[in-house]
């Protein structure tokens, strides 16, 4: 069985998902979750196969909480299921480590398809947001991206701050501070904290 969280604000888009997937044979809907910090504890707790996303909820966007899920190392894979579908979102998401990003406008065949394809561990993206993320990715400046979360550690260690201290200011733990460095370093090509600081101001990222 595939096990499938929801995670969106609206009671009735929720009972609508769980409905279209109830009547898939090999689906099973473990939980559903109204925000986004809701969805990674219930995450964190249940480890379900796919997470089921919105964008825009309370108490944080889904993008963020896609980051943390991955730096918490959260196996499931995580679908945005939105009505949004601007560039900048797109890209935030699938940066973020997002395992695909769907509309909310697409039918219940497809629905179940695309969450067996993103079980399997395949991307599964909307046909309007595949070509969009393809333009935006042929004429995307070369100058590294950074998350709005992955910016936040690496201007507070240009601060002088330990991992600790980092950890302590964004309410994060300090391993998970550590795996943003990570990412950091390897976005920037650059393997220290003094490198990773002149190098994001060479490319004006802080």
């Amino acid at each position: 069985m595939i096990r499938v969280l929801l995670a969106d604000d609206h009671p009735v888009v929720r009972e609508g998902l769980r409905a279209m997937l109830s009547v898939e044979p090999d689906m099973e809907v473990v939980a559903e979750a109204s925000s986004g910090p809701a969805a990674e504890a219930l995450s964190a707790e249940l480890a379900p196969d796919i997470v089921l996303m919105d964008l825009r909820m309370p108490g944080g966007n889904g993008v963020e909480s896609i980051e943390r899920m991955g730096a918490a190392g959260l196996p499931c894979r995580v679908i945005v299921l939105t009505t949004y579908e601007s560039d900048g979102d797109i890209l935030r998401a699938v940066e973020a480590g997002a395992a695909g990003y769907l509309l909310k406008d697409l039918a219940r065949g497809e629905l179940a398809d695309a969450v067996r394809a993103a079980a399997r561990g395949e991307t599964v993206l909307a046909p309007s947001v595949a070509a969009r993320l393809v333009d935006r990715l042929r004429t995307r400046p070369e100058r590294p991206r950074l998350s709005e979360r992955e910016t936040a550690v690496l201007r507070l260690v240009a601060e002088g701050c330990t991992n600790a201290e980092i950890g302590r200011r964004l309410y994060i733990g300090e391993s998970t501070v550590k795996t943003y460095l990570l990412r950091v370093f390897g976005k920037l090509g650059v393997d220290d904290r003094t490198a990773a600081v002149t190098t994001a101001m060479r490319h004006e990222l802080l």
